[in-house]
């Protein structure tokens, strides 16, 4: 049974590679899609396939898919081409024989009003429609996108947002990574769509508690309307359109739409998920 991770060499990729290591999956059984073959000198060394395509390549992902049985497809970072790409990957797999396809959507992704859905939407819409059987890993937010606010935060006293009292329920990247490749190792995955979540489920003035107590200084979390939380990252130097989208999704926290008690992710993982206090400490050194 051989396991395709499409950008194996990326921030989750690599994670889902190691936990299917770490599961006893044979170094040959996995294929490592990735788009720089240098960056994943490593996993060739230990054996892995390491095969080279871009989402853009149709050519290039159906010779990386030949004799793949499993295939997990991370979302891609080019946010606004991620659907024909997608659909590349889609029909590559299709053409190779694959028999699932594993997909890292978008926690809450058919009812979410978050900027970032809609091409989630597409993707397991094109999913649904293939002849491909399709698991749907639909992911929280990541801790980790946290990490650059806080050392500002502590710095200021204030951690800024646009999430008023919503709650989160992040996970950090290898939290996600674990279940993954638990999907990929479990039989009868086809059809199943998993709400994935951690388990502390906070809002914004809580987390700031969390990294009060971390940092040992205080910090204190100011609410802004959406706008203006765009504005102030916008000048903090993301880009303005980037910007936007993360004020957007802050709104989406307001409204619930990245929290879950669902519990998947804690019964595919098989513990509770990494503490908030634990994954923000790379954060302050």
């Amino acid at each position: 049974m051989t396991t395709a991770v499409t950008g194996a060499t990326g921030q989750l990729g690599a994670h889902v590679v190691a936990e299917l290591l770490e599961r006893g999956v044979a170094p040959s059984e996995i294929v490592a899609v990735v788009r720089n073959a240098d960056k994943a000198a490593d996993l060739a060394a230990k054996g892995v396939q390491v095969r080279v395509a871009d989402y853009s390549d149709p050519a290039a992902l159906r010779a990386a898919l030949d004799g793949v049985d499993k295939l997990l497809l991370i979302s891609g970072s080019e946010v606004g081409k991620r659907i024909p790409q997608h659909a590349n990957v889609i029909e590559a797999a299709e053409l190779a024989g694959v028999q699932l396809i594993a997909y890292t959507s978008l926690l809450n992704a058919a009812t979410s009003g978050v900027a970032l859905a809609p091409e989630h939407v597409a993707t397991e819409e094109r999913l649904a429609a293939s002849s491909v059987q399709a698991v749907l890993l639909r992911n929280g937010w990541y801790w980790e996108n946290y990490l650059d606010a806080i050392g500002p935060a502590v710095e200021s006293g204030t951690l800024y947002g646009a999430a008023g009292e919503g709650r989160i329920a992040a996970a950090t990247r290898a939290d996600y990574a674990a279940a993954a490749a638990a999907v990929l190792t479990f039989e009868g995955q086809g059809g199943k769509i998993y709400e994935l979540g951690g388990n502390d489920r906070i809002t914004y003035a809580e987390f700031a508690e969390v990294i009060s107590d971390v940092a040992g200084k205080p910090v204190a979390y100011q609410d802004l309307p959406e706008a203006d939380y765009a504005a102030a990252l916008a000048g903090a130097g993301v880009p303005e359109a980037f910007a936007a989208v993360l004020a957007g999704v802050d709104r989406g926290i307001a409204r619930g739409e990245l929290d879950t008690d669902s519990g998947d992710l804690q019964k595919l993982i098989g513990r509770p998920s990494t503490p908030v206090a634990e994954a923000i400490k790379p954060a302050l050194g």
